[in-house]
């Protein structure tokens, strides 16, 4: 008896290594085309043994390495940098959408992982709470020109607590299981619709999802070593005709105004007009300067003190900056001659259910807001979408993709409706 169960043992273990193994030889890649600072790539990530290739009018090209897999992230990171004048790009057998040199629509999302870290824990297995797939999917079929993520994917901080049913199970810590489920398996659809632009968020500092963040999303490193930038250098992706200048204000002093810090960001906002030569220019970084993020004895409070104070180096032709980090949908232009401040932090993580509808007439970092439009409350995305005579709609899109509020704005002015 003993001895005819071991053939059919060997057989049943045999079978199920087998298994496993082409279930890791055939593991989905993600993949997605990136504006980075050395320009646009194509980044790719798999379970396998080597980068993935992929074709380039119609030749077969190697993918390179980004970074090999390690503790906690059995996965590698891969990339390849694709010219503008590439006429055709296929991944799997799939075409790549092409990036438009002037994209006429940007989609806007932030914020978008689920937050587990007590006491604020939420309930990461319902997608009324975490909607971020269903945030994700319908934007896709939106169709947007460009993609642009203001910072936040990485939120499962710590393991969920014992008694709390909402995200019972859920993965956490800064590897490769939490990214991909706080991140590139809900956006899945979402990945592969548009070019993307990567901001960093606080939550991807050093100390927090950094590794994450070096391995996959890292813009400037054309290849990431196993130490986390700490701090990364200004770029300028052209959006045909206006300059978007992406910042990395993660690390930013918010509450008190950080001499040291605000110096560094006096220089980079001084730098913009080295960057961007001649032309409108557009900012995106994670924390904004100025935001209406709750009041307290009747005075509001948000915006970053540090940010503020570096402010004055702005060049007059900045008309727009595009952030995240408050979690509510936010659009201000301001008396003074400032930038239009917008806020797409609705993405996914717990909103500020406390942020101001209403910011007009507030003081906020010393500026006061001429107009402005608030949501509250309600998760979604926004969009960006080109009119004629430097004219720009923004649309507020709750969940499902139904628009809740639209505004227009041309220079630094802005008109909601």
């Amino acid at each position: 008896m003993i001895r005819s169960a071991w053939p059919s043992a060997f057989i049943l273990i045999w079978s199920i290594l087998l298994v496993l193994g082409s279930q890791s030889l055939l593991a989905k890649d993600y993949h997605w085309l990136q504006r980075s600072a050395q320009g646009l790539e194509l980044r790719a990530i798999t379970a396998n043994s080597s980068c993935p290739t992929f074709e380039k009018d119609v030749r077969s090209v190697p993918m390179q390495q980004r970074m090999a897999p390690g503790p906690g992230f059995g996965v590698r990171s891969c990339f390849a940098r694709i010219e503008e004048s590439d006429r055709q790009i296929k991944f799997e057998g799939s075409e790549i959408a092409r990036p438009k040199a002037q994209p006429d629509t940007i989609l806007l999302i932030g914020d978008t992982g689920c937050r587990i870290h007590f006491p604020l824990v939420q309930a990461c297995n319902d997608d009324q709470e975490w909607p971020f797939r269903r945030i994700a999917d319908s934007a896709a079929r939106l169709k947007p020109d460009l993609i642009l993520h203001v910072g936040d994917f990485y939120y499962r901080e710590q393991a969920c607590p014992l008694a709390d049913h909402g995200c019972k199970g859920s993965v956490h810590g800064d590897n490769w299981p939490t990214w991909e489920t706080d991140f590139f398996a809900p956006a899945q659809n979402l990945l592969t619709t548009a070019p993307w632009i990567m901001v960093r968020g606080n939550h991807e500092e050093c100390e927090r999802g950094g590794r994450g963040w070096s391995q996959f999303l890292d813009p400037i490193a054309e290849v990431s070593s196993t130490d986390c930038l700490r701090l990364h250098e200004p770029y300028r992706i052209d959006l045909g005709g206006i300059s978007l200048i992406v910042i990395d204000s993660s690390n930013a002093s918010e509450w008190r105004e950080n001499a040291s810090q605000a110096e560094i960001y006096r220089k980079q906002f001084a730098a913009i007009d080295q960057l961007a030569p001649a032309g409108p220019v557009w900012i995106a970084m994670h924390r904004p300067i100025w935001a209406a993020a709750a009041k307290l004895l009747g005075k509001a409070l948000g915006g970053n003190a540090t940010l503020a104070a570096a402010a004055p180096n702005l060049p007059a032709r900045t008309q727009l900056i595009l952030s995240g980090h408050v979690h509510t949908f936010q659009i201000l232009d301001f008396e003074e001659n400032l930038p239009i401040q917008l806020i797409t932090g609705h993405s996914g993580d717990q909103l500020h259910r406390t942020a101001s509808d209403s910011p007009a007439g507030l003081t906020l970092q010393g500026a006061k807001v001429r107009s402005s439009r608030g949501q509250s409350g309600q998760f979604g995305f926004a969009l960006l979408s080109r009119m004629s005579n430097g004219q720009w709609k923004l649309s507020n899109h709750d969940l499902k993709g139904e628009i809740l509020s639209t505004c227009t704005f041309v220079g630094k002015r802005l008109d909601c409706r």
